[in-house]
């Protein structure tokens, strides 16, 4: 290999190992739904609409991330990491959680 095909081998594993900017943005999106969640919780308690609204915000957001279909060693570590992160705190309990993981590990024809 010539110095520029092993330099531009190199990139291009390094942008394979980096998240994309889709499941970046999915991400910080859930973060951003999970602290507006946190904040009516401890603002408005549980009875509120408030509440309700941002409990379905954030479980939409984090099925966002389970159906998030990876292609690339990146966006495969980077949902690893976060979804581990979140089941670590025992809120990745839902069926739906597991049905979107599933569904988005199968090959689309």
């Amino acid at each position: 290999m010539t110095v520029s095909a092993t330099s531009l081998a190199a990139e291009a594993s390094r942008l394979e190992a980096e998240p994309s900017n889709e499941l970046r943005a999915l991400i910080d999106g859930h973060k951003t739904a999970y602290a507006a969640f946190l904040k009516a919780v401890h603002e408005t308690g549980a009875d509120s609409r408030d509440y309700a609204e941002a409990s379905r915000e954030e479980e939409r957001a984090l099925i966002s991330i389970c159906a998030f279909p990876v292609a690339t060693q990146g966006d495969r570590f980077a949902k690893a990491t976060y979804l581990l992160e979140i089941e670590a705190r025992g809120e990745l309990d839902l069926p739906e959680h597991m049905q979107a993981l599933l569904h988005s590990t199968m090959w689309t024809v």
